[in-house]
């Protein structure tokens, strides 16, 4: 009888436990890579040294620890968090290499139950947290779905103007010179494809731009120099009607016959394999590297961000609902790099990116999606202060500039609101790239707001 009454609360146990998958993206250079491993390295070291005030695991003295698991999908690679560490413990420190590709990392958080009923069957519970980490460029994929390839190419067309406009002309006039009804010249097409992927790398690295389609072109992943992600829009003269005729064996035809390939055998399965088993979603966006760049640039990041959350329409006529049903409850909008900013600025922060998907906000709310906006630094780089200019007290920053020389800076106020064209004509702002602080080896991450993150993420998990 002992034995089966343990056997029953064992049973009973595992039952209780709880299980999340949490998907965390971005646009370039927005920090999925430090949020990962700072929230990792936050969460493992609950039992020890909790550096997590604000979450209320913790303030409760319920978290006994956390471990990592063996990640389920074995055709998936592990997210590495052990090199992330090692870069972050260099001397001098080094930022991880950012991830490619989707990743996993299993968590094991161990935790004594609120509710008394849970106490009564075992004094601990464990809830399993599945982090999922894909390119943001990924997300912007997804209007795809509901494109032709000449509407979509009329629509990359029109958005070739000013430094895209620029960036673009080498391959623009290569596909112009194309006879879209003479035979597919394969050699010819490869080529024209490979300028149009230096392009988008070029928006990225040299315009600050972030609108790059098809988002798998400027990380392929195990696709690279696959035909799927060889075709571009088509920017010649013909119009529509004519160009409905070109045979398959033509060059239209085989450009869109590889950009149908790519919707339904790439995006599709992407979501369906990925995205449609997400309970939580993080999305980072860095606006001050933008504010930096320029109106331009700024606007570019809306627009990237504005196709992301398309993918967080859920009512019953948004794409997502009619092709993947997914169960997503939780979003959380994080604007990075609070560091690189003095903690009065932190608010203009938030309300800034609040602008930004007001629209997305309202149609979450709608459909029943809690969504919130807020300020982080994964993993501190800078140190608040005052400087004293002309016997005033100013605010400041002090840290390392990625080259390791030291800076004292007020790097600039955040808008508020949407910034208006007098507002960029009037402002300046240097938001520099800091390298990390140097962290002990056995503390936790230094950080800005990731104990709020996770209770929002994960706090109601810990019943």
């Amino acid at each position: 009888m002992p034995s089966v009454k343990r056997r029953v609360k064992q049973w009973v146990s595992r039952g209780a436990d709880r299980h999340v998958r949490l998907a965390v993206t971005g646009l370039s250079r927005a920090g999925k890579t430090a949020f990962i491993t700072s929230l990792i390295n936050q969460l493992t070291h609950l039992g020890t040294e909790p550096n997590l005030p604000l979450m209320s695991l913790v303030q409760q003295g319920r978290g006994l620890g956390a471990r990592r698991e063996p990640h389920p999908h074995m055709h998936l690679p592990a997210f590495d968090y052990d090199s992330a560490m090692q870069a972050l413990h260099q001397t001098p420190p080094v930022w991880p290499s950012p991830t490619r590709d989707v990743s996993e990392v299993r968590l094991a958080v161990r935790y004594r139950p609120q509710s008394a009923a849970l106490r009564a069957i075992n004094e601990m519970a464990t809830l399993y947290v599945d982090i999922v980490d894909y390119p943001g460029e990924w997300l912007l994929d997804l209007p795809l779905l509901s494109q032709s390839y000449s509407q979509w190419s009329a629509k990359q067309a029109g958005l070739l103007t000013g430094r895209r406009g620029e960036l673009a002309a080498t391959w623009t006039t290569k596909a112009a010179a194309l006879d879209p009804f003479a035979p597919a010249d394969e050699k010819m097409l490869a080529d024209i494809a490979e300028d149009y992927t230096a392009f988008l790398h070029q928006c990225k690295a040299h315009g600050g731009l972030h609108w790059v389609q098809p988002g798998r072109f400027v990380l392929p992943g195990e696709l690279a120099g696959a035909p799927v992600v060889q075709f571009f829009p088509w920017v010649g003269k013909q119009d529509e009607q004519a160009l409905a005729k070109a045979g398959k064996d033509s060059n239209y035809g085989v450009l869109k016959a590889r950009y149908d390939y790519y919707c339904e055998h790439v995006v599709a399965n992407f979501y369906r394999e990925h995205f449609a088993k997400i309970d939580r979603q993080v999305i980072l966006v860095d606006t001050l590297q933008p504010l930096n760049a320029g109106p331009a640039a700024f606007h570019d990041m809306r627009l990237a961000v504005e196709q992301l959350m398309q993918s967080f329409k859920y009512g019953k006529s948004g794409l997502m609902k009619r092709l993947f049903s997914p169960r997503i409850d939780k979003v959380l909008f994080a604007a990075t790099k609070a560091d690189h900013v003095t903690p009065d600025q932190h608010p203009n922060m938030v309300s800034l990116l609040q602008q930004i998907v007001h629209q997305a906000w309202q149609q979450a709310a709608f459909e029943g999606i809690d969504m919130r906006c807020q300020s982080v630094a994964a993993i501190e780089a800078t140190t608040p202060g005052y400087v004293s200019v002309k016997g005033e007290n100013q605010r400041a920053l002090k840290g390392f500039l990625a080259d390791n020389s030291p800076v004292t800076l007020y790097p600039g106020d955040v808008p508020a609101q949407l910034p208006e064209e007098t507002f960029w004509q009037a402002q300046g702002f240097d938001f520099p790239s800091f390298r990390p602080q140097q962290a002990p080896l056995d503390a936790p991450l230094p950080h800005i707001r990731m104990d709020k993150a996770l209770d929002y993420l994960l706090g109601d998990k810990f019943r």
